[in-house]
């Protein structure tokens, strides 16, 4: 789960980087939402895990402020985010019969006029939330829900960042976009587990303007907005974290409407070209939904259901994409989209890749992508080459030895190598992709 598109900045100072019509847990079971009944506005759960998907009113006692942000969380319990004379006050609401029951965990006060304070996505756990206070010069990544103590400081990082993608399934990897004073926006990795440690990740040139919209850690799959193939012009390009391989910018995501990716298919171990990565697709007459593979050379536009909560979905290990809607009669319900596609192969070699560099293995690719019909397909996908994003198990006996791989492409430089270990386990000696726990040894 990741950001949409719907930018706007309230008067309250509570500014919506690029959120969904409603926020939806890592794992599906329940979303959230500000309901409006009338001219008041009021915070409803969504229950996704059950036969059929039903609502819960969590009003308060008063009316919310419009732009007052709320996160499910994997309890059941909803975190909200209220601004209130410059303090930014957060609480867990819960049902309790008639009535909603809160349980205040704090407040996050910023000195300077300027913070802006918002949520992060969903952490993977569903038992933390997580919020961004962005200041004139740095930003700080605050724990908001589920610590000790209450709210929690747990990284300063220099620039001014916004976005927010989650690398691992342990809370711990987070990747912001950075953008120093003066200076591009680069993606970099915060590890919240070893004090606000920043690391690069994203740099695919000089003065590119580079930016990770989603992550997906079972394949390791990355969708990147980054003007590097077109000075001035954002384009939509993916990437796999741990592979030799440029970054790609295929052509038939140039669309005619702006279109930003919000949900990747799950489960896809070694296999990234084929995850079904759904986009919305926004136009004069409203808001639509499109999907793509890597693996494809065709962007499919599919219609979204009525009242569909624009940007909201997720997609199931068996390639079903799951759109929540509210419309008329139907308060709270979700359509069920197969997904559409064709043959599953390698990617197609596309002209637009960057960095410019020559990788050794990159020849010999042909593009696979035929028109098929608009029917969900089940095809045996090839072998993937790429390493995906897993967490190693730390109780196995490791053995260690450093081989110097490329994790992004520089464009006119070396690459950025990283570290990948090998381990001897049971008597196998095999590759072990990258790790939060593995050290990374940075050169430019």
């Amino acid at each position: 789960m990741t950001f949409c598109a719907l930018t706007s900045t309230t008067a309250n100072g509570n500014e919506w980087a690029a959120r969904p019509g409603c926020v939806i847990t890592a794992d599906g079971s329940y979303a959230a939402r500000l309901a409006l009944d009338g001219e008041s506005w009021y915070p409803e759960r969504w229950t996704l895990d059950g036969p059929e998907p039903y609502a819960v009113p969590l009003p308060g006692n008063q009316p919310e402020e419009p732009g007052t942000e709320v996160q499910p969380m994997a309890d059941g319990r909803v975190l909200i985010h209220r601004v209130v004379g410059g303090r930014h006050l957060f609480s867990l609401l819960y049902p309790t019969g008639p009535r909603t029951g809160e349980l205040r965990l704090g407040t996050v006060e910023c000195p300077d006029e300027e913070t802006r304070v918002w949520l992060l996505p969903p952490a993977p756990t569903g038992c933390r939330a997580f919020a961004l206070a962005v200041g004139r010069d740095s930003t700080a990544v605050w724990l908001v829900a589920g610590g000790r103590f209450g709210p929690e400081c747990l990284a300063q990082v220099p620039g001014r960042c916004s976005g927010g993608v989650w690398l691992d399934r342990a809370d711990r990897m987070l990747a912001l976009d950075r953008t120093p004073v003066g200076g591009p926006t680069k993606t970099v990795v915060v590890d919240l587990a070893r004090g606000g440690e920043v690391s690069p990740l994203l740099q695919i040139a000089d003065g590119s303007q580079d930016r990770l919209l989603l992550a997906d850690p079972d394949s390791g799959l990355l969708l990147i907005r980054s003007d590097a193939p077109s000075p001035g012009q954002d384009r939509l390009g993916w990437g796999v974290l741990g592979s030799t391989l440029p970054v790609r910018f295929p052509e038939c995501l140039r669309l005619d409407h702006p279109a930003t990716p919000f949900a990747i298919q799950p489960g896809q171990a070694l296999m990234p070209e084929s995850c079904a990565v759904a986009l919305r697709v926004d136009g004069a007459a409203g808001s639509w939904v499109g999907v793509w593979r890597p693996a494809e050379g065709r962007v499919h536009q599919l219609a979204a259901p009525e009242g569909w909560l624009a940007g909201a979905g997720l997609w199931t290990r068996g390639g079903v994409l799951r759109l929540p809607y509210a419309s008329g009669p139907v308060r709270c319900g979700v359509a069920r989209v197969e997904a559409p596609g064709g043959a599953v192969g390698p990617p197609a070699n596309e002209a637009d890749e960057r960095p410019l560099a020559e990788p050794k293995e990159r020849t010999g690719q042909t593009a696979q992508a035929q028109a098929q019909p608009e029917r969900a397909r089940h095809a045996e996908p090839t072998a993937a080459r790429p390493v995906p994003l897993q967490q190693a198990p730390l109780w196995k006996r490791v053995e260690v030895a450093p081989e110097a791989v490329p994790l992004v492409w520089l464009r006119g430089t070396q690459p950025v190598l990283g570290v990948r270990v090998k381990r001897r386990e049971l008597g196998r000696r095999e590759a072990t992709p990258l790790t939060p726990d593995t050290a990374v040894a940075v050169a430019r």
